[in-house]
């Protein structure tokens, strides 16, 4: 049996990681031709470029011409794009021009896809050409992988900024410029724009544009709360976002009244963010006061937050203690007798204490 041909390679160039060149050697060319029938082909070594395993596949076609090809061989490889150059290299390792052939791009679709030049050299070309010394001849395959852009069809060539439309308003009505309503509120005047309030109030919707809308245009007065509780809720009406308390402990009772504000003109995303900043404000002073706002506006949570906050003895009986308890116990009874129901199955001293005060 003749001696089969003898291959090697290696990269020879790297500029990057996307981008390779690797020299592929045929030793044995004359046997290649005798022994290799249509179609079959001698392959090289796996490389790898832009996270990818490649091989070439030289395909002497029974003596009528010599074709290459690049193959992909990464399992699970999808869509690849790629950029390639075949060349013949000279004695000194120069790609000859008259053979040398570029494929501009290519999708590989997945392992075992190829492309290359079925027509790279002719044999009678090759063997009359100083490039076959010995029965070697080496080709060259540069390779440049495409980045790839896995969402581009959701818009990643495009970075699109976070909205900035709260600050727009905020500083809309900070401006005071279009304002086309005024509220009177504890001595202070708040001017602001009906087709916002209403926008995002339904209570104001009606004031502003519907049944309840106020007599007078040019001043509607609100009773019944303070200026620092209005601007507030003035301000997450246009931001939706709360305003940075000035002093330190206010977080807790700015929420309370920010709650009943936001229940008394059905703003329902500050009064959730208001129940919830209470829930994490829960203690032995403040619980009652939490449990009659919580029965009060309808608020579940907060309620539900209390009740098992005072489920321990030691806390209900601190509790009793407060001054919020003697308001928990004449406004709101009903609790009062949710919680006892919740606590007499443990026969809690407290809670037996409960039911002789009511």
């Amino acid at each position: 049996m003749a001696e089969p041909c003898k291959i090697s390679a290696a990269i020879v160039a790297e500029s990057e990681e996307r981008s390779r060149s690797y020299a592929f050697k045929i030793d044995g060319y004359s046997r290649t031709k005798r022994l290799i029938k249509d179609h079959e082909s001698v392959t090289s070594p796996p490389f790898c470029v832009g996270g990818h395993d490649w091989i070439l596949s030289y395909v002497p076609k029974n003596g009528v011409l010599v074709s290459v090809y690049l193959v992909l061989d990464s399992a699970g490889a999808k869509d690849v794009k790629a950029k390639v150059r075949f060349s013949l290299l000279d004695k000194d390792g120069v790609p000859v021009p008259s053979c040398s052939h570029t494929i501009p791009e290519h999708v590989f679709p997945g392992k075992g896809s190829a492309w290359g030049v079925v027509n790279f050299v002719k044999p009678e070309d090759l063997e009359r050409s100083p490039h076959l010394i010995d029965d070697c001849f080496t080709i060259r395959c540069d390779v440049t992988v495409m980045k790839e852009f896995k969402g581009q069809q959701n818009g990643w060539f495009v970075k699109v900024p976070p909205s900035d439309l709260h600050r727009h308003l905020g500083d809309f009505l900070k401006s005071g410029d279009g304002t086309d309503v005024t509220f009177q509120v504890d001595g202070k005047t708040f001017s602001a724009h009906r087709s916002v309030l209403a926008a995002r109030s339904p209570v104001f919707k009606a004031q502003l544009f519907g049944a309840m809308k106020e007599s007078s245009d040019d001043l509607i007065m609100v009773d019944d709360m303070e200026a620092d509780v209005f601007g507030p809720l003035l301000h997450f009406i246009y931001t939706d976002s709360l305003p940075q308390m000035t002093r330190e402990g206010d977080d807790a009772v700015a929420a309370s009244h920010l709650l009943v504000a936001a229940d008394r003109y059905d703003v329902q995303r500050l009064k959730l963010i208001c129940e919830e900043k209470l829930c994490s404000h829960i203690d032995t002073d403040t619980v009652a006061t939490s449990l009659v706002l919580a029965e009060q506006h309808s608020c579940h949570g907060l309620k539900e937050a209390c009740l098992q906050f005072l489920a321990s003895p030691a806390k209900l009986e601190a509790m009793k203690a407060s001054d919020g308890y003697v308001h928990l116990k004449s406004s709101c009874p009903s609790v009062l007798k949710e919680l006892i129901a919740r606590l007499l199955p443990v026969e809690l001293k407290a809670a037996k204490d409960i039911v002789m005060e009511i």
